[in-house]
């Protein structure tokens, strides 16, 4: 009896062994079911979000190129382009319930090459059929390789998939590899903010830095409230948890903090330095994340994870020729000479020149900040003597211009 009674015992203690670990990896054609969805919705977040973007600055440029008076949000292009805004963001949130977060991140490049699309599709310029091609081979180059390197990531992305309940969020927080890297993370967050705020530090990488690690954050708890929220619309209410309004308020506070560091890099560098160098930092850092707070890559084949990440680093490339290839502006600063204008005596505080050379701060007079100019744009001031005048009564400007003579 004992004999045959012990497969029996060995079959009801099995689930209470494997009850912790509820990360299933790719056990049935549901999960696949539930990657192809995620995916899809993130791809269409991600273009209508790029449609968006461009309906509202086509609404910008149309109302500065014309004389109507009215501001950009009473026009219905704006509204529309803020509507599908809306719309996209809502698309890309809810991917992340079904999908894993290494395989959403990565889909951001979609974006990258809808702009690229609509950008040559609504171009003004005409081209020659030759000067097309020169012009914009890279980025159909960067295109097609950011296609192959989604398709990549589709095909060969993580298929872990568990339910978003209050109980596996806490236990993924307090688990010792994600402890570890919080540690790690902070650690680095803190030096970094100490480099760009004490030592003055504005290089582009260590400011999209910083927004990486913000939105590892971000996305993180994107895809808990994202996943407790669709477990609650199926019936098993979660919304009573406080890991989730605490999730809720992390979300919340490293979105806006994301946004101020990448305002502050887009006043600093040119948009296609920060897009391309942003991909690449925010997806790696993220999939970083993914994979150790929700083990995205538990139960994966070594194939599956090499293929994983050559689809990453091509869609990387791509994402790089894409941005490559955008013309950058040079911005033109017209000088005014004021000393030439007459009755401009307020040029002039008690001898000293107003504006001053490049060297300075600031550039006054300048439309934009270019402290970087060479020394021989300075634009020249003309010696200013103070005069000692008598008391004639006689009201005389408070300054005088020295004319060279040729033989000094």
């Amino acid at each position: 009896m004992e004999g045959g009674n012990s497969p029996n015992l060995q079959l009801q203690q099995l689930p209470l062994a494997t009850a912790a670990v509820s990360v299933q990896p790719h056990t049935d054609s549901f999960s696949y079911k539930e990657n192809l969805i995620g995916a899809l919705l993130a791809i269409f977040g991600h273009l209508v979000i790029s449609i968006a973007l461009n309906l509202q600055k086509y609404s910008h440029i149309r109302l500065a190129g014309s004389k109507d008076p009215r501001a950009y949000f009473k026009t219905k292009t704006w509204w529309c382009g803020l509507f599908l805004l809306v719309l996209g963001e809502l698309g890309v949130f809810s991917s992340y319930a079904f999908a894993p977060l290494s395989l959403i991140v990565p889909l951001s490049a979609v974006s990258v090459i809808a702009s690229a699309i609509i950008g040559i599709i609504f171009i003004k310029e005409k081209w020659k059929p030759k000067d097309f091609l020169r012009r914009y081979v890279l980025s159909f180059v960067g295109c097609g390789l950011a296609i192959v390197g989604t398709y990549l990531l589709i095909t060969f992305g993580p298929n872990s998939h568990e339910k978003m309940t209050g109980e596996n969020i806490t236990r993924h927080l307090v688990s010792w590899p994600f402890l570890l890297y919080m540690l790690v993370e902070i650690i680095i967050f803190c030096l970094l903010l100490y480099f760009y705020k004490e030592k003055n530090a504005n290089y582009i990488v260590v400011i999209l830095l910083l927004v990486a690690l913000l939105g590892s954050m971000t996305v993180v708890t994107v895809k808990a409230v994202a996943g407790m929220i669709v477990v609650s619309i199926q019936g098993n209410l979660q919304l009573d948890y406080p890991i989730f309004y605490i999730m809720l308020v992390c979300m919340i506070a490293t979105a806006i903090f994301q946004a101020t560091f990448l305002a502050q890099a887009s006043q600093l560098y040119d948009s296609s330095q920060i897009a391309s160098i942003g991909y690449i930092l925010s997806t790696t850092v993220a999939i970083t994340a993914g994979a150790t707070f929700y083990l995205d890559f538990t139960g994966e084949d070594v194939l599956h994870i090499c293929m994983f990440a050559l689809g990453c680093l091509i869609a990387f490339l791509g994402v790089f020729l894409i941005t490559r290839n955008r013309k950058k502006s040079v911005p033109f600063e017209p000088y005014i000479s004021m000393d030439a204008m007459p009755g401009m005596q307020n040029m002039h505080d008690k001898g000293i020149a107003v504006q001053p050379d490049l060297k300075a701060s600031f550039s006054y007079g300048a439309l934009e900040n270019n402290d970087n100019m060479p020394e021989i744009y300075t634009p020249a001031t003309l010696p200013i003597v103070q005069e000692q005048h008598g008391s004639k009564g006689v009201s005389l400007p408070p300054y005088r211009v020295l004319e060279h003579s040729k033989k000094e």
